[in-house]
């Protein structure tokens, strides 16, 4: 990395989210994202934004080899870094238009946003509406507060290790086996990918009883949230709560994680949080996953059905170029995922395989500049 360039950081004012959204008093008071990026010298040719929706950004792998290359790069946290408890997926688009406004003052007119992992549905989400703003209200109800000027569009979509979406992973993660929701430890062994007595390869009859029944439990929880915040909302006392936590129990069951002749790549057996079969089940139970702990209106506008974060949707919806870095040894996006995505971008998308990448790049050095070249060979020329 050249010597001229140093990581800036970028604190950003952003609009009121809900009401007690976060426990500090300044937040509240005054609402800020931050974030780090880098800039090359000379001329202001394009800049990327690389966000996830939860995840801290700050750090991530592609701010340097992209600056490197030409390209102005930030990793952008959005107000619900590292607690994705209250988290509205309407809210965190409005926090990455900031971040787009931000470069847009810094004198680049190009912005492309860098979808890695949760954040290729945030990106996408962004665009749709920033091409056509169509929301209202939030999922639950409330008004969203969104304005085209807040949802500035970008020129480019770059996407890597792309998930689906915060409702694809709940829907095809849950575990179907816990039969009482109050309680992590009761299981139906009849039901779990994890009871070695299943053997592998799963039995074809096994996985349609395992993937009807982890949609009826998504479907019955979504149906319990709607319930719940209907009662809650009938209050009218005032001072009546508007909205609660609860937890969600084991979200973290994929056949695909054992059984790796189903949507084969070339990935190892486990999940990007646990290496082998015993380490996908320890992230199953941990205390802190996925959706683990969750408030009913979060619900909605994540992990529900309803949510308007489909990735491959909203991609579909946009009419800006896309590139797809596809990484062939992740244990959490598929052949699958890449076909869907291929699938809504049309003669608009190119992929580009990155031979054995896992899902974060750890420890592969190589493949990071592979990306890195492909993405500023790509952007430098839209």
């Amino acid at each position: 990395m050249p010597s001229t360039l140093k990581l800036q950081l970028a604190v950003i004012d952003v609009q009121p989210g809900a009401a007690l959204e976060s426990q500090s008093g300044l937040q509240m008071l005054r609402p800020r994202i931050y974030g780090a990026w880098m800039q090359p010298p000379g001329p202001k040719k394009v800049a990327a934004i690389v966000m996830h929706p939860t995840s801290n950004f700050m750090g991530h792998y592609l701010i340097a080899p992209l600056a490197a290359r030409g390209v102005a790069c930030m990793g952008l946290n959005s107000r619900y870094a590292g607690n994705d408890t209250l988290l509205l997926m309407e809210r965190a688009i409005q926090d990455l238009g900031a971040g787009v406004q931000f470069l847009r003052s810094q004198g680049y007119d190009k912005v492309v946003l860098v979808g890695n992992s949760g954040g290729a549905a945030l990106a996408s989400f962004y665009q749709a509406q920033a091409e056509n703003l169509d929301i209202e209200t939030m999922v639950d109800g409330d008004p969203a507060r969104l304005s085209p000027q807040d949802l500035p569009p970008v020129q480019g979509l770059a996407l890597c290790a792309a998930h689906e979406g915060r409702s694809f992973l709940m829907r095809h993660w849950i575990d179907p086996s816990l039969t009482d929701e109050r309680d992590p430890l009761s299981c139906d062994s009849a039901l779990d990918m994890y009871d070695p007595r299943h053997g592998l390869p799963y039995d074809a009859g096994f996985l349609l009883r395992f993937r009807a029944a982890q949609l009826a439990r998504y479907q019955r929880v979504d149906a319990w949230v709607r319930e719940r915040l209907q009662l809650l909302r009938a209050q009218r006392e005032p001072g009546s709560a508007r909205d609660e936590v609860f937890v969600v129990y084991r979200t973290h069951a994929d056949p695909r994680f054992l059984d790796l002749s189903l949507d084969h790549n070339d990935r190892k057996v486990g999940s990007v949080w646990g290496d082998g079969a015993a380490g996908a089940r320890g992230v199953n139970y941990a205390a802190s996953q996925m959706g683990r702990i969750t408030s009913l209106a979060a619900w909605l506008s994540q992990w529900s059905p309803a949510s308007r974060a489909d990735g491959p949707a909203n991609l579909a919806k946009t009419s800006v170029p896309a590139l797809l870095c596809t990484y062939t040894g992740d244990q959490s996006t598929f052949p699958s995922t890449r076909d869907a995505w291929l699938a809504a971008g049309g003669k608009r998308i190119r992929n580009v395989d990155v031979a054995g990448g896992n899902h974060y790049l750890a420890g592969q050095p190589a493949l990071v500049e592979q990306v890195a070249d492909e993405m500023a060979e790509w952007m430098l020329t839209l």
